[in-house]
């Protein structure tokens, strides 16, 4: 499958670099981001995904999150897609910020017209490692995944279907089914984050069910925090370290 460079910066001895392909899940072009870190150069690293939240593209976290210092320092690279098709001409797709286009939820859509293109699980789990593992340093038996907001709900619908699949998970209702291999989650959730207060984020939930299940998760309630990207950057060490834990052990 070929591949169009879009961009590439040096940044902590690594290099960020965006890419451009076109997807056969999702039936039009996807741009994603990638961070080699100067481990690559030599080796093959530890592979970290990254699943971003309503209406980002593959930018967002890259140039707000200040994940490169800390991947670099744990020699993993870390992916970051887009978070749904783009352009592909259905009705409705683009008239709300929180369903279609920037909103496609990592999940496969199952009813017209959106089950042709919105296949977002099928391309974070399958189609894209497939293509980052055939064009970059990776060790596909390394995998780890997190994300934030609909991207946290997404990387944790990922690594709970695909037991095995990812070695630590990040993020938020599979977990009450879940049979696979002990697993080690660790949520931030920001106290003054809207969606928290309105109801629309219900963390005690999973954390129940992490506890009837025997699941351990840490779960950081973080005073004065919101949902934004400062509350991101703030804490994006805390969970690479955590993830580098694994995947470098």
């Amino acid at each position: 499958m070929e591949l169009k460079q879009i961009s590439s910066n040096k940044c902590f001895g690594g290099l960020q670099k965006v890419f451009e392909h076109s997807s056969v899940e999702l039936k039009c072009k996807m741009k994603f981001a990638i961070y080699l870190p100067p481990q690559a150069e030599s080796a093959k690293c530890p592979a970290l995904y990254w699943l971003s939240g309503l209406t980002c593209t593959e930018q967002n976290f890259i140039s707000k999150s200040g994940c490169q210092q800390a991947a670099s320092e744990h020699g993993l690279v870390v992916i970051a897609p887009d978070t749904s098709p783009r352009g592909c001409n259905i009705k409705g797709e683009d008239d709300s910020w929180d369903f279609g286009t920037g909103a496609g939820f990592f999940v496969n859509a199952t009813e017209d017209p959106w089950n042709t293109n919105y296949r977002m699980y099928s391309y974070v789990t399958e189609e894209l490692p497939q293509l980052i593992n055939a064009n970059f340093p990776v060790d596909p038996q390394r995998i780890s995944i997190f994300g934030h907001s609909m991207g946290g709900h997404g990387a944790l619908i990922c690594a709970l279907k695909n037991p095995g699949k990812y070695r630590a998970y990040d993020a938020t209702c599979l977990v009450k089914s879940y049979s696979g291999p002990q697993i080690d989650i660790l949520i931030d959730q920001g106290k003054d984050d809207e969606f928290l207060s309105n109801g629309q984020l219900l963390p005690d939930n999973f954390i129940a069910a992490c506890t009837e299940k025997k699941i351990p998760v840490v779960f950081r309630l973080q005073e004065g925090y919101d949902h934004s990207y400062y509350f991101i950057a703030t804490f994006i060490t805390d969970h690479i370290r955590h993830h580098a834990k694994y995947l470098n052990a």
